[in-house]
């Protein structure tokens, strides 16, 4: 990638916003900054929201209510992205599977335990489930600042899969890799079906208004050499080629958590337009070997953030300091923490924009 010379809001003829510009190659002056997970618990006014909602699931389901969740942060922090508020687990949902989530225990699924299960899983979405999501999409984008960039999402085929064969989120997805391993062609068409549904999905957000996508594949760590290859990378790469078919303008964020050293060959196999990193990734190796191929994103560590103090303005200092000098969007290097303290948000972002 050949990257754009430094921008700022005012020298862009163009009133391209900051973290599209950012997408498109362009190193920001004061680089734009959101968060992953910034509609949550910490904030006292999303508590608020979720108990008018009753359930979780009614709450992403509930567009009027969605769409408040996901402007909260964006009116209190003036983030540079508003992200909508939903779950990767929409996409099981609107395939038909049962999905419920238990307070206090996240997602229940009806869990897939053998190749008859995983060969009656509906490989099309209802579409009257993500057109609740749409319909969030619309109020969100109508309430929007001109400067604040709107990302929509899915979960990544691998990721999504293991919540669908354990039921449940796991420590170390060991139902998901078994499976795989003892009914691979079984299992490859729960994931062909997932990258079909998917890619309607991210459609349907960008034709209603959402600007970028993020893939999250918050197990891609899991995987280790060729099953990394064939279940993170693969799949990613088949669901961006056919997005990009429908929608040539798309940006695509990918977010490989835990990948490590594998980071590398999946930015150049899926062709993102940007990566988001995790915590864990060494910053160094980040700028020599990914940035000078995509725009980076994260990695400020959430539970530094929680600390706060000196200890959060070195970890931004230090991020700011070895990936600001290329394409970045500052965010976390996972979902911010229910327990963060609004007043360390605050801190981080004075830092940020000096």
């Amino acid at each position: 990638m050949k990257f754009l010379k430094d921008m700022d809001v005012a020298a862009d003829p163009t009133g391209r916003k900051p973290v599209l510009r950012v997408l498109d190659g362009a190193r920001e002056t004061v680089p734009p900054v959101w968060l992953m997970r910034q509609a949550g618990r910490y904030l006292p006014e999303y508590r608020a929201l979720r108990q008018k909602a009753g359930g979780f699931l009614d709450l992403c389901l509930t567009p009027a209510l969605a769409a408040e969740a996901t402007l909260q942060p964006v009116r209190r922090f003036d983030f540079d992205a508003a992200i909508l508020f939903s779950d990767i687990l929409i996409v099981p949902l609107a395939m038909g599977r049962s999905v419920c989530f238990a307070e206090g225990e996240g997602p229940r699924l009806e869990p897939l335990t053998d190749a008859a299960a995983l060969a009656a899983v509906r490989p099309e979405a209802d579409l009257r489930v993500l057109e609740r999501v749409y319909e969030t999409v619309h109020r969100v984008k109508a309430a929007l600042g001109p400067r604040t960039t709107f990302i929509g999402f899915c979960g990544a085929p691998w990721t999504v899969a293991t919540y669908m064969v354990a039921g449940r989120g796991s420590a170390d997805q060991a139902a998901a890799k078994a499976l795989a391993a003892r009914e691979p062609q079984a299992f490859q068409h729960l994931i062909d079906g997932l990258v079909d549904v998917s890619v309607e999905y991210l459609a349907g957000q960008l034709a209603a208004g959402v600007e970028a996508v993020q893939i999250f594949d918050t197990w891609a760590g899991s995987l280790a050499g060729a099953d990394f290859d064939r279940w993170c990378v693969g799949p990613t790469r088949r669901l961006i080629a056919a997005l990009r078919a429908r929608c040539p303008d798309a940006k695509v964020i990918g977010f490989p958590r835990g990948a490590g050293k594998n980071l590398l060959g999946y930015v150049r196999e899926t062709d993102v337009d940007a990566v988001s990193l995790d915590s864990e990734v060494d910053r160094d190796f980040a700028r020599h070997e990914i940035q000078p191929l995509v725009p980076l994103q994260g990695n400020v560590d959430p539970r530094v953030l929680v600390a706060g103090g000196e200890a959060l303005d070195r970890e931004v200092d230090d991020v700011l300091a070895r990936l600001g000098q290329g394409p970045l969007v500052v965010n976390l290097g996972h979902g911010i923490l229910p327990e963060t303290p609004i007043a360390h948000v605050e801190r981080m972002l004075k830092r940020i924009r000096g």
